[in-house]
């Protein structure tokens, strides 16, 4: 049984990983801003812009999973909001590593999340590996500074950056606003819909957290990504032809995506293909590799 840390942890992923780790009857602990307890998990306070931590915290921690930050898209990208993105990834995990080292509490593993915003909102025929540098499109240019935070953690203990897509998920995540669309027959491309979309199920985003955990070999960052990642069309007609219902309507313009959502519909409009060749190569496997798969399981 180890201690693990997770911040972020009431999250979509927090969550998640959170249930699975306690079925292992591991210890599990919340950094938190309000302070609540939920079962057997300890929650611990923490301020980031204010620069505080309690050090009871990382007392005894085996381990600490980063999946803390300010949601990317539920406002407009000014350069202020650009900056606070930015200060909850990377100032978050400079402070638990500042607070670490003055404790002497150093964690045997800092597992992070990470995302494949790092290599740009882009439409290519390129298929991205790890091994290919940050994008300086502001998507790019905030995932780059997040690991750079996380990376300053290389020095004293294993680093784990685990770059994730669309995490397809039955409660939050971007499945549930999309099925309700097609539920009402409104599932339609946006743009040109010729835009990849990686993705990955919920339960093997959770399983690879765990191996990033357990598996000391493991270091550096992965693409967490299933192996079909098809073209925006096709993903809004795969999940119309699970719910069986119609797909017909035209595609939503670009610009008026743009008009609404200002630079952040490059997420939606842009998308490339993103190799998982590494985490394979690592012993990383789904259950869920095609998105009729995962929807089917999800929806069911």
């Amino acid at each position: 049984m180890a201690t693990i840390l997770i911040t972020g942890g009431s999250g979509l992923i927090g969550s998640a990983l959170t249930a699975a780790l306690l079925a292992k009857e591991h210890d599990v602990r919340h950094l938190t801003r309000v302070y609540k307890k939920v079962g057997p998990v300890r929650s611990f306070l923490w301020d980031v812009p204010a620069a505080r931590l309690d050090p009871t915290a990382l007392e005894g921690v085996d381990h600490i999973v980063h999946l803390a930050g300010a949601p990317i898209v539920d406002r407009r990208w000014s350069e202020a909001r650009v900056k606070e993105l930015i200060s909850s990834r990377a100032d978050s995990a400079r402070l638990l590593l500042r607070t670490a080292q003055a404790t002497g509490n150093l964690p045997k593993s800092f597992v992070s999340a990470a995302g494949i915003g790092y290599y740009g909102a882009i439409t290519s025929d390129r298929i991205f590996s790890e091994d290919d540098p940050p994008a300086q499109d502001t998507i790019g240019r905030i995932s780059a500074a997040w690991e750079e935070g996380v990376d300053a953690w290389r020095s004293v203990t294993r680093v784990v950056k685990l770059r994730t897509p669309i995490v397809l998920a039955r409660e939050g995540g971007a499945l549930k606003p999309l099925s309700l669309l097609a539920r009402w027959g409104l599932a339609s491309p946006l743009g040109s819909g010729k835009q990849r979309v990686p993705w990955v199920h919920i339960d093997d985003l959770v399983r690879v957290y765990q191996q990033a955990i357990d598996d000391e070999r493991m270091s550096g960052a992965y693409n967490v990504v299933a192996d079909e990642q098809p073209h925006q069309r096709t993903f809004m007609r795969t999940l119309a032809e699970v719910m069986h219902r119609p797909f017909i309507l035209p595609a939503v313009p670009s610009f008026v995506m743009r008009m609404i959502l200002g630079e952040r519909a490059g997420l939606l409009l842009e998308g490339s293909r993103v190799s998982g060749e590494h985490l394979r190569s690592a012993g990383g496997k789904f259950q869920y590799p095609t998105l009729g798969q995962a929807v089917g399981h999800l929806l069911s």
